[in-house]
């Protein structure tokens, strides 16, 4: 018996070793210094935007993510903090969403970020390349005992406001904008 107890205290401590090592990568990936983000000011309205262009797949949906992350972090937003959490939670079903109902095969899906310091907000655009698809105008109503469908009542949650225009010549963006401080939105 003895064996068989030392050899649980060795893989209990080995699986905690493993877990404590990826939770120390994570966070640290989240505390590393932003790559330098290309910022761009958007032509038409003077403000500081950033771009970039991901794989219709699950992985591009997480590099989008990602991204903003870096691109908040760069913005002076922590990836902790309240906005960049929800940037990030926004993103990522947007992202979600283009992968899974506009995915176009070869055709990759694009995200836009701007940051609008006086009106206190970031606009969050998707775009893909499927035109006949486009979100419904108001959110669904979800079973409870539904899996999926809760996305956009996430992103209706964060927004002050949200909606999809149709893209020339093919696809559609869908956008959301959302507040940079607390807001009564909620």
């Amino acid at each position: 018996m003895r064996d068989v107890s030392s050899s649980m205290e060795k893989d209990g401590r080995s699986r905690a070793h493993r877990n404590d090592h990826l939770w120390r990568r994570a966070t640290a990936e989240l505390r590393a210094p932003a790559p330098d983000i290309a910022t761009l000011v958007d032509e038409a309205s003077g403000l500081p935007s950033a771009a970039a262009r991901f794989t219709s797949s699950p992985r591009g949906a997480q590099l989008a993510r990602r991204f903003a992350v870096r691109c908040m972090e760069a913005w002076g937003h922590p990836p902790v903090s309240d906005v960049s959490c929800a940037i990030a939670l926004v993103v990522g079903e947007l992202a979600a969403n283009a992968v899974q109902h506009g995915r176009v095969p070869g055709r990759d899906f694009g995200l836009r970020l701007t940051l609008d310091e006086v009106a206190g907000l970031v606009r969050v655009e998707v775009a893909d390349a499927a035109s006949a698809k486009r979100p419904p105008t108001s959110t669904p109503s979800v079973p409870p005992e539904g899996e999926s469908g809760r996305g956009l009542l996430l992103v209706e949650a964060l927004a002050v406001r949200w909606g999809s225009a149709p893209r020339r010549p093919l696809g559609k963006t869908v956008w959301a904008e959302v507040p940079t401080e607390a807001s009564t939105h909620l």
